[in-house]
């Protein structure tokens, strides 16, 4: 297991799309565990592969440390409920910067297993939120973009003024 360097916002790899994972191997569960290790150096609740520059569909998940990480390959959101919820959000790839976000409030999901497990589960609360966050990344669609003009100017000016 190791602590990986995160990309930083604004790094052109965070607006790349991942690949789908084919290959459930030492490699995945290597690369799972350098997440969970990153993850909680940056800190952060959740982060993908491509937060570590690797465009591969695997994101990890840790809400409450008792409960442990949870790993998610191949993550696909196959319904969303049409009730929304707000929660702030932020990245590991731009520490400090937060905002609230509003998205579905539950979602069902396919997923995958490190050793290639297929399943389903339905989400709810922050954990929905969470998961919609991280496949955003996987996508190529930075937490950002789903704010509005004002409030991402707004955000981005003050971050820019914190890192000076």
């Amino acid at each position: 297991m190791a602590t990986r360097q995160i990309v930083q916002y604004p790094h052109p790899a965070l607006a790349m799309s991942c690949s789908p994972v084919t290959t459930f191997d030492t490699d995945l569960r290597q690369l799972a565990a350098d997440l969970i290790d990153t993850m909680h150096a940056a800190p952060g609740v959740g982060i993908t592969a491509a937060h570590i520059g690797v465009y591969r569909r695997v994101v990890v998940i840790e809400l409450e440390q008792q409960l442990g990480p949870r790993i998610f390959v191949n993550p696909e959101i196959l319904s969303a409920s049409a009730e929304l919820q707000e929660f702030d959000e932020g990245s590991v790839s731009m520490p400090g910067a937060v905002e609230s976000v509003s998205r579905p409030a539950a979602i069902h999901l396919r997923y995958q297993t490190v050793d290639g497990t297929v399943r389903e589960e339905e989400m709810s609360g922050f954990l929905a939120t969470c998961m919609q966050h991280e496949i955003d990344q996987l996508d190529g669609i930075f937490w950002l973009q789903r704010l509005s003009r004002l409030k991402r100017e707004r955000l981005l000016r003050k971050w820019e003024k914190s890192r000076r």
